[in-house]
């Protein structure tokens, strides 16, 4: 079992046992996208079907090496977010595509794509920094939605009468400015406005000072400070050990302690029958 247990780990570990993983991943990618092609679909639905069963297949194989790398603590394995949200993911797939479960295993499918995240470390990096962002984004998003409320507010009582396309209620109000901070044909809002109050470019120009260029460089600076924090998580510590190697280690130590203290007793046994 342990020599079992040794190779699965070093085929867990291996560099080409991850590019399989991506390839499959990416057949399913290419699978998916192609049955959008009604047509490619209706000529070559048994090989999209093949290539989604070999992916399965390789998947389910996957998750049984990973799992018997760990045995029998398999908790190792479902204590890894990462792990667990794959496991989820083939379970689903595994669900049978008629029924009642037919859309959840459809879905399953289109899920696999994003098992791209799982496998490529950088990928991973930039998901755990978001994830730990998300305190500090939701703080900003909250500084955020108050400037919107004030300006939306004050962009019906200004504009409201001479360009009701664009300001004739708060939800209108809102839109129009979401579209101001996209930047997307913002000055022809603006020129609108200016007909009316020739000082109106002052509204427009410091809300896109607030909010495009502040609170980007905000979400970016939030972003950036969990970056580090995200990497170390991520990035094993130089000389931590595995927590098998180091027993491993120990018990080795122990043997030899014992085998040493075995041949003391052994030369001193010699010497009294001398």
């Amino acid at each position: 079992m342990n020599g079992l247990r040794q190779l699965c780990a070093r085929l867990v570990a291996a560099p080409a046992f991850n590019v399989l993983i991506i390839a499959m991943i990416l057949i399913t990618a290419l699978g998916l996208g192609l049955e959008t092609s009604q047509s490619f679909h209706a000529r070559y639905h048994d090989m999209i079907e093949w290539a989604y069963q070999v992916a399965l297949a390789v998947f389910v194989l996957e998750a049984a090496v990973k799992l018997t790398a760990v045995a029998p603590r398999f908790e190792r394995y479902f204590r890894d977010g990462w792990n667990l949200f794959d496991f989820v993911i083939l379970v689903l797939a595994l669900l049978p595509e008629a029924g009642e479960f037919a859309l959840i295993a459809r879905l399953a499918r289109l899920l696999r794509v994003l098992r791209v995240v799982t496998v490529v470390p950088q990928l991973r990096l930039i998901v755990s920094t978001l994830i730990r962002s998300l305190p500090g984004l939701a703080n900003v998003g909250l500084l955020l939605s108050a400037v919107f409320y004030v300006y939306a507010i004050a962009g019906v009582h200004l504009f409201r009468d001479h360009d009701p396309t664009h300001w004739r209620n708060l939800g209108i109000a809102l839109l129009s400015l979401f579209r101001v901070m996209t930047l997307e044909d913002w000055t022809d809002i603006m020129y609108v406005a200016m007909e009316l109050h020739p000082m109106a470019w002052l509204f427009f120009v410091s809300f896109v000072m607030l909010a495009a260029v502040i609170m980007i460089n905000l979400v970016i600076a939030v972003v950036i400070n969990n970056l580090h924090d995200a990497r170390l998580e991520l990035t094993p510590v130089k000389g931590e050990e595995d927590e098998d190697q180091a027993t491993l280690r120990a018990v080795r130590e122990e043997a030899a302690s014992a085998r040493a203290a075995l041949e003391r007793v052994e030369a001193a046994l010699t010497r009294m029958k001398k």
